[in-house]
């Protein structure tokens, strides 16, 4: 017999919810990274890349970065894309196990296309695709110079660029993303 049961099976007692002033909050109550962009204007036609395709000699360093080890900096890129949701780690991880099966074109050409929607640049000089399948370390170079030119430092990830630009007052909105094309 239950403790609860007094006998007869048909009559129970509903389970009593507790009071709700006996309900705690959470010690701390989780916060959202903020979305610091830097000052973006947003525009209806797409504009230009800031640098070239073929600048890679622009920022040495990330060029030579690219060349031997293109997750690194792909990784990097996808942090800041991502707005530090996909850690720098996590997104280099799978594109170097991509590329060994061929195919890291795929997963890298969708983190160009989102750079693009942020922040208004046009697809040239040709569909996405295609320039991560045939020049991808001129795109992930490229990616990662934009990013810079856009007022963020990819080699140190997320965090440190919002509290840098947090520290420096460019509390700005984020950028929304610019329609081209059809929409829905």
């Amino acid at each position: 017999m239950c403790p609860n049961n007094t006998g007869n099976s048909r009559i129970s007692t509903p389970p009593t919810a507790p009071p709700a002033a006996a309900v705690t909050p959470p010690p701390y109550a989780p916060q959202p990274l903020p979305n610091f962009a830097p000052s973006v204007p947003i525009v209806s036609k797409p504009k230009q890349w800031s640098s070239g395709l073929c600048s890679c000699f622009e920022d040495f360093s990330s060029c030579i970065t690219t060349c031997l080890c293109p997750c690194i900096t792909f990784g990097q890129n996808a942090e800041i894309i991502d707005r530090g949701t996909t850690s720098c780690v996590g997104a280099g991880l799978v594109y170097y196990l991509l590329a060994h099966v061929g195919c890291c074109c795929l997963y890298s050409c969708t983190y160009r296309k989102k750079l693009r929607g942020l922040f208004g640049l046009k697809e040239k000089p040709c569909a996405d695709f295609f320039l991560h399948c045939c020049c991808h370390c001129c795109a992930i170079c490229q990616e990662y110079r934009e990013l810079q030119n856009l007022g963020f430092d990819p080699s140190v990830g997320w965090l440190a660029n919002v509290n840098r630009l947090s520290r420096d007052g460019a509390m700005m909105a984020p950028p929304t993303m610019a329609t081209t094309g059809m929409a829905r």
